[in-house]
């Protein structure tokens, strides 16, 4: 006997193209979400918001402080155990 691949093929792509369709015609978007909630979820929501991007924009003024300078000569950014060991 034989496995049917091209039926089992067929099968399998109706069922996920089926479960994507559903997917998308069943749940809300963000903005959707966003505008059901009560007033005072949306606080919330909103204040965490403010405090997440205030932390990422602290994260990223770190991120460019510890980046190096364009015009620093690039032997000065090795680390020290990156030079040869000195002959004596």
């Amino acid at each position: 006997m034989h496995f049917p691949w091209l039926r089992f093929t067929g099968v399998a792509i109706g069922l996920t193209g089926f479960g994507y369709l559903f997917m998308k015609a069943t749940v809300p978007t963000e903005e959707q979400l966003y505008n059901r909630m009560a007033p005072d979820i949306r606080k919330k929501v909103d204040a965490a918001r403010v405090l997440r991007e205030a932390r990422e924009n602290e994260v990223k003024k770190q991120a460019e402080a510890q980046t190096p300078a364009q015009d620093v000569d690039p032997d000065q950014l090795k680390p020290i155990w990156a030079n040869p060991p000195s002959r004596k």
